[in-house]
């Protein structure tokens, strides 16, 4: 039973079918493996334990009567973006220490309508804002292969309890790679659907055109399976698309014969791609082309611009996200404002951390008078150009290949001082949101002895053949199988 942590989505869902384990059980083995290893790895921002046994007796009960909920007992953990009711939710901020939602987001009832059962609240960088963890408010996440590195971000919390067997599966958010990159980091599987693919009803806004919920899980088969229960048109979203959402698990067929692979040359060839992280990609492609596929190079010019473009449109959107917290309505409110004004100024200086603070700058600056048309109305055009290149690669190719962060995990502190380095984390995962599309990495080796991921991306609504290549690409190779030590 104490093994039962280490368990897969569709592994635990087989055992609780059988009746060779209760979710009772499961539940306890996650909550006591969360008690052995959250004091390193520190993924958690909340931790429900009463409010998940009772989750876990209800569901028992339900089989007991015949229930054949698709999570019906499974522990998962949410990202602390995402509204959950009656659980706090803070957005790795202080300005929201304290807010308790009264309503849960559209992705956490359909979890709940699946019966799944939720762990807690996982750490992130504030307001998403980060690619390492060491943005909250509150700590930095580390990452489970060794807990002197970064386990990426925003989404870190979440990659970081997957890794580390605290949960069998979590929701991240993606505005810029913040699902992909720190899956990269951690060994896990990352995805981030089209955007309007999952409602994102309840999400805390960072940026309101390029936030898209994903999942952190142990292989692509548990991807699929959540993507299937999380997809589909919610009325309460008015960016939420209205298209059919296929049987994604009966996409793994293991056959990759014919579909054509998009290798993007700028990116292997980039000055700051890791020789190791390299090595890696070319295996994978190798493996790929073993399996039947064919490998061809494409080019996305634009990609170039993405990162200042990215740096423009995402905290353009904050600052206009985030004008809410005045301390007026809810959140935080400084004490000792003599006016209005001053309250703003005190409330947003003491609630808002360094990042926070320097994007909504930036963000307000792009969008003020006589820089909008010089800054922001130029970064969309190129925005359309970067979607334009994709949509020309994929008049080619099926999918399209590349790393998805250009290093290993980098040390806590070693790039938190120096924005720009942070920044290029996310190199080879923002394009992907800029243009709307899904993408998904899968652990594809190690670079000195840290896990490397493999980035796919695939066309508008066709997560179906991206998942198809993603799981036989994985179930070829050993990667996804290696644990990190925290014994």
């Amino acid at each position: 039973m104490d093994d039962l942590c280490r368990l897969t989505l569709h592994e635990a869902k087989v055992l609780l079918e059988r009746g060779e384990c209760s979710a009772v059980e499961l539940t306890e083995a996650c909550l006591a493996r969360i008690e052995q290893v959250e004091g390193r790895v520190r993924a958690f921002l909340t931790v429900t334990p009463d409010e998940a046994l009772e989750q876990a007796r209800a569901a028992d009960e339900a089989r007991a009567r015949g229930s054949s909920a698709p999570l019906l007992g499974l522990p998962v953990a949410v990202k602390d973006v995402i509204s959950t009711r009656d659980v706090r939710t803070t957005c790795g901020s202080r300005m929201l220490e304290h807010y308790v939602p009264p309503y849960d987001a559209t992705a956490v009832v359909r979890l709940r309508e699946a019966g799944a059962v939720l762990l807690g609240k996982t750490n992130t960088d504030e307001f998403a804002m980060g690619s390492s963890t060491e943005n909250s408010a509150f700590f930095a996440t580390r990452n489970p292969w060794d807990v002197e590195r970064v386990p990426g971000g925003s989404s870190g919390g979440s990659a970081a309890a997957v890794a580390a067997d605290e949960c069998l599966a979590a929701l991240g958010t993606d505005t810029g790679g913040s699902v992909r990159q720190p899956a990269s980091l951690c060994g896990v599987v990352g995805l981030k659907p089209t955007y309007g693919r999952i409602s994102r009803y309840g999400l805390i806004a960072y940026a309101s055109s390029l936030d898209q919920i994903g999942t952190l899980t142990k292989d692509v088969a548990d991807a699929a399976l959540l993507l299937e229960l999380l997809a589909g048109r919610d009325p309460r979203d008015a960016t939420s698309a209205d298209v059919e959402v296929p049987t994604y698990t009966a996409a793994l067929t293991g056959d990759v014969r014919g579909v054509r692979l998009g290798v993007i040359r700028e990116w292997l060839e980039h000055p700051g791609l890791d020789p190791g992280v390299a090595a890696a990609v070319q295996g994978a492609l190798e493996t790929l082309t073993a399996l039947g596929a064919e490998v061809r190079d494409v080019t996305l010019p634009h990609s170039e611009y993405a990162l200042p473009v990215y740096y423009l449109i995402a905290p353009a959107e904050a600052s206009s996200n985030l004008a809410r917290y005045d301390g007026v309505a809810y959140g935080f409110r400084a004490s000792g404002a003599g006016d209005i004004w001053e309250l703003f100024a005190r409330t947003r200086g003491a609630g808002f951390g360094a990042e926070v603070k320097r994007r909504i700058m930036l963000g307000t600056y792009a969008l003020s008078a006589g820089y909008y048309d010089q800054y922001y109305k130029k970064a969309q055009k190129v925005r359309t150009l970067i979607k334009a290149d994709f949509d020309r690669a994929f008049e080619a190719v099926d999918v399209v290949v590349g790393p998805t962060s250009p290093v290993p995990a980098f040390r806590l502190g070693e790039r938190v001082d120096d924005p720009l380095q942070m920044y290029l984390a996310d190199i080879f995962t923002i394009s992907v949101n800029l243009a709307g599309l899904p993408g998904i990495s899968v652990p594809c080796g190690f670079a000195d002895g840290l896990p490397v991921g493999l980035q796919l991306i695939g066309r508008p609504w066709d997560e179906a053949t991206l998942l198809r290549v993603a799981h036989a690409y994985e179930q070829a190779t050993p990667w996804h199988a290696r644990k990190p030590d925290l014994s």
